[in-house]
């Protein structure tokens, strides 16, 4: 199945749009359908994103980025540094 890549600002979008039809008495499971994803997707989304404005979310994927970025520098530094040993 192709996998969709959702910016951090659709995903917030997606889940106020969920938000909405579940407040008008509308199953998660159906509401999860009406915006294109899955239960699981939406219930991903919301433990990661709930609560969360777009420029908090959009600052959030930045930093884990340059978490990751870091991460692999640090790793290539220690495998250079016990080479060297």
């Amino acid at each position: 199945m192709v996998r969709k890549g959702f910016t951090p600002e659709q995903i917030i979008n997606k889940l106020r749009e969920a938000e909405i039809h579940i407040n008008r008495g509308i199953s998660i499971a159906e509401a999860s359908r009406k915006i294109g994803v899955t239960q699981q997707t939406y219930y991903r989304w919301r433990k990661e994103y709930g609560g969360l404005w777009m420029e908090q979310a959009r600052k959030l994927k930045n930093l884990e980025k340059e978490n990751a970025r870091l991460k692999k520098l640090v790793a290539d530094l220690a495998l250079d540094n016990a080479i060297l040993k």
